[in-house]
């Protein structure tokens, strides 16, 4: 479980295919404190650690099986493309995002960028079968990233972000029809269910 808020920006250094892809993600965060079989977050997919070290840098390897890479956009992962990376939540954690899965819904793609004041708001188009999940003022998680909608027209969305946002994560590097992954909200998701299940 995880909150949205980007704690680090890690970045790819090795993609490996073996079976499953193996990637290895250098950060921040102290080796010694991320057990063997810990979950992180990376650009908003829930990856499981299975090794960690320190050479220049801190960094832990996740295997990723290939339904993970056909549902996320982490078939785009070059070497040194930039993560945002979560720890997962612990009891007691602040709650400042939204309650977040990890679980990737789908890909959206960045439509359009303009700039508002030191803002940037982005455009997002979602796949149609997420769209009605998402609503003016509802919550997404986009990279792993929990994020506020402004509007809704159709399968599209925009989403603005300040500049301690784009600084704090890897959403600086944003460029045009780039894909994004999209988590929508878990409430969202169960409220169209019982509508669902109430016709």
């Amino acid at each position: 479980m995880f909150t949205g808020i980007v704690t680090d920006v890690g970045a790819v250094t090795r993609l490996k295919q073996e079976g499953d892809l193996r990637a290895r993600i250098s950060c921040a965060y102290d080796p010694n404190g991320i057990d063997i079989g810990a979950s992180i977050a990376c650009n908003g997919c829930c990856l499981t650690v299975i090794e960690r070290g320190e050479d220049m840098t801190p960094w832990f390897d996740v295997q990723i099986s290939a339904e993970s890479v056909s549902k996320t956009n982490i078939g785009d992962w070059r070497d040194g493309t930039r993560i945002n990376l979560e720890r997962a939540l612990k009891l007691g954690d602040e709650l400042g995002g939204h309650i977040v899965s990890g679980h990737v819904d789908g890909v959206a793609v960045v439509v359009s960028m303009t700039e508002e004041g030191d803002s940037t708001r982005v455009l997002f188009e979602a796949p149609d079968d997420l769209a009605k999940f998402i609503a003016p003022k509802g919550s997404v998680a986009l990279n792993g990233t929990s994020l506020t909608v402004n509007e809704v027209d159709g399968n599209r969305f925009g989403v603005n972000f300040i500049p301690h946002t784009k600084l704090a994560t890897n959403w600086g590097d944003t460029k045009l029809g780039d894909r994004i992954n999209l988590e929508i909200d878990t409430l969202a998701r169960y409220v169209a269910r019982l509508q669902e299940w109430g016709n």
